[in-house]
């Protein structure tokens, strides 16, 4: 895309923003002079753009009122980076819709590309890695997520249908701080009216949100992504897990990501290349344990369980039903 072609639709995004736009404004954020705006608003016009001439020591150009909006237009950059947030976010697991909805708005932007900025984002994507696996996060609802975001926006108590990971729905009045995402996972923290305490909630597990009467203030104190991360290093999980694991610190994140598990060193380093095999220490807190033995025999690598014993006793079981199944072939 040509460099005036580009500042002609920068022209028109700047008027698309509303209100009056003095000629010496635009001229400056487009960093031409006077009369090439001029020129740049004559073409806007010839393509049937009501852009409309104001007068007076505060005029300049706006749109005409009732004017609806063109298609989007983006440059090669834009859309090279709006495609790029959305392969990011599904791979990280923080697309707000089911994966369809991403996938097609993928698909129509790569139409619009030109050739070789096709290639070039296939060549960047072919390179590209990511440091956390992509899991099965699921999505919360798109509306949900509007309603409780604009609760947070104008403080107005919501109400929500949740269930929590045991299985048990109840009905919740949430005063909302804020959404925060993390680690491929929507959550909404705010105050339970209901306990007169914090909590965070995760957006996938809420059924129903809607906006309630009334208003509340915000607390003074940390922010929301402070508050979710400081409940979950305070949460009480049902097992504590210990384990010894021969290899590198790169194999097992590969299967424990630093989200999941604290990863040490169970040997001197004194005298030993550090990107050698040894054992290591893998501590995690977790709320059930029957993912665990899968995970541990896909690394495929020397562990001892420490503890708890009850895992001890589902990696035992697997290791049994394993060898049954190898005996009947």
């Amino acid at each position: 895309m040509s460099r005036p072609t580009g500042r002609v639709l920068t022209l028109l995004e700047l008027l698309q923003s509303g209100g009056t736009r003095t000629v010496a404004e635009l001229a400056d954020r487009l960093g031409v002079e006077g009369r090439t705006v001029r020129r740049y608003v004559d073409q806007l016009i010839d393509l049937d753009v009501p852009v409309e001439s104001v007068r007076g020591r505060y005029g300049g150009y706006k749109l005409a009122p009732g004017y609806r909006l063109p298609p989007l237009m983006l440059s090669d950059d834009e859309a090279l980076a709006v495609l790029l947030g959305l392969v990011a976010g599904r791979r990280a697991g923080l697309t707000p819709t089911e994966r369809t909805a991403n996938e097609t708005a993928s698909a129509k932007i790569r139409r619009v590309l030109p050739k070789h900025i096709a290639r070039r984002l296939d060549a960047l994507l072919e390179a590209l890695s990511f440091t956390d696996r992509p899991g099965e996060a699921d999505h919360p609802d798109a509306g949900l997520l509007l309603t409780v975001a604009d609760a947070v926006r104008h403080r107005r108590p919501v109400s929500i249908r949740y269930t929590d990971r045991e299985g048990r729905r109840s009905q919740r009045t949430l005063h909302a701080y804020g959404i925060v995402a993390h680690a491929g996972r929507w959550y909404v923290t705010g105050k339970d009216a209901q306990v007169g305490e914090d909590r965070t909630f995760r957006l996938d597990r809420i059924a129903d949100a809607r906006a309630l009467p009334g208003s509340f203030e915000s607390p003074e104190g940390p922010d929301p992504a402070q508050r979710v991360l400081s409940g979950f290093a305070a949460a009480e999980y049902r097992h504590e897990v210990t384990v010894r694991i021969h290899g590198t610190v790169e194999q097992i994140r590969a299967h424990l990501p630093a989200t999941v598990a604290r990863v040490e060193d169970d040997e001197p380093a004194t005298g030993r290349d550090p990107a050698a095999e040894r054992w290591l220490r893998v501590e995690l807190r977790v709320q059930r344990l029957d993912w665990l033995p899968g995970t541990l025999a896909a690394l495929d690598r020397p562990f001892v369980v420490e503890r708890p014993d009850e895992l001890r006793e589902l990696v035992v079981a697997l290791a049994d039903r394993l060898t049954a199944s190898a005996r009947r072939a």
